[in-house]
């Protein structure tokens, strides 16, 4: 596609191979902004993985050590951002003419905002941060804005790491360089290829490379762009009817990514009142249960 580095390589993974634990039957999020009160989206169902070359290895060095020195992952699972600007990067990469235009030329091939090569420029030149991770537990991010997002990082000082969705069956091992751009509302982490999609904190205990530094930035798309995608934004009753876990109300083992509370999730797919009350109620009986235990 137009815009695209020469040398970059884009590789499409399916992300709709869903693991889905009874008694669900899919995903969807919804969102606690207004626009969104009554209206619930299904998962993005592909990551999109580029192999970029604009950074060589002194500025994905140079880079990666301007994050370092601004964040703090002393302990497995830590995450740490920090500001960062445009400005200060493309000092860091004297040869890269256009930093903004490399990095929005590599999303564009994704096609998640259409072929117009401005609005991944806007995109990127909105926010740019630095991502440090030390391994990284399952989670996911749902907050504000972010349901009408997608995410994507781009790996400076990565060494034997995958970037596991589980819920997704996906793996991808990462190198310096990878741009990857996914759905944050499903679970995702990091972890040791040889773990075999788990997170596990022995792994990255000491050693050349237990601390991870990206790149990160969000691509906010419109109602319409969400449709083109397969995710459009339907009522609650709708993704309800056809049994959809909630995943903003989702709770997730940080080493296996284990959905937690599945009894406290059967009715969140509600709007927001109704959700509310009835996991309120979920809660009151889980806990009674609970003390009723020995």
């Amino acid at each position: 596609m137009a815009g695209m580095p020469a040398t970059a390589t884009h590789r499409i993974i399916a992300a709709d191979a869903y693991s889905v634990p009874k008694p669900f039957r899919g995903f969807a999020v919804r969102s606690d902004e207004p626009r969104h009160a009554h209206d619930a989206r299904s998962p993005y169902a592909q990551v999109h993985v580029l192999g970029t070359s604009f950074l060589d290895a002194d500025a994905l060095a140079r880079m990666a050590a301007q994050g370092h020195a601004r964040t703090r992952v002393d302990e497995f699972a830590d995450v740490d951002y920090a500001t960062t600007t445009l400005a200060e990067l493309a000092a860091l990469a004297p040869d890269v003419d256009d930093l903004v235009g490399a990095i929005a030329g590599a999303l564009q091939a994704t096609g998640v905002l259409g072929d117009d090569l401005a609005d991944y420029r806007r995109s990127v030149a909105t926010r740019i941060d630095y991502l440090a991770s030390h391994g990284a537990g399952f989670h996911n991010d749902v907050d504000n804005h972010w349901t009408r997002c997608l995410f994507w990082i781009l790996a400076l000082a990565v060494a034997d790491v995958e970037f596991v969705m589980p819920h997704a069956g996906v793996r991808v091992a990462l190198a310096p360089g990878d741009l990857v751009v996914f759905d944050q509302t499903m679970a995702h982490g990091l972890c040791r290829p040889g773990d075999r999609g788990q997170a596990i904190s022995s792994s990255f205990e000491g050693g050349v490379g237990c601390r991870q530094m990206f790149l990160t930035g969000e691509i906010e798309l419109a109602d319409a762009q969400w449709a083109v995608l397969g995710a459009p934004w339907l009522p609650v009753e709708e993704h309800a009817r056809r049994g959809a876990l909630d995943l903003m109300a989702a709770e997730f083992d940080e080493r296996s990514g284990a959905i937690k509370r599945l009894g406290a999730l059967r009715h969140r797919m509600q709007r927001d009142e109704d959700a509310q009350d009835i996991a309120g109620e979920a809660d009151n009986e889980a806990a009674g249960c609970r003390r009723r235990e020995p």
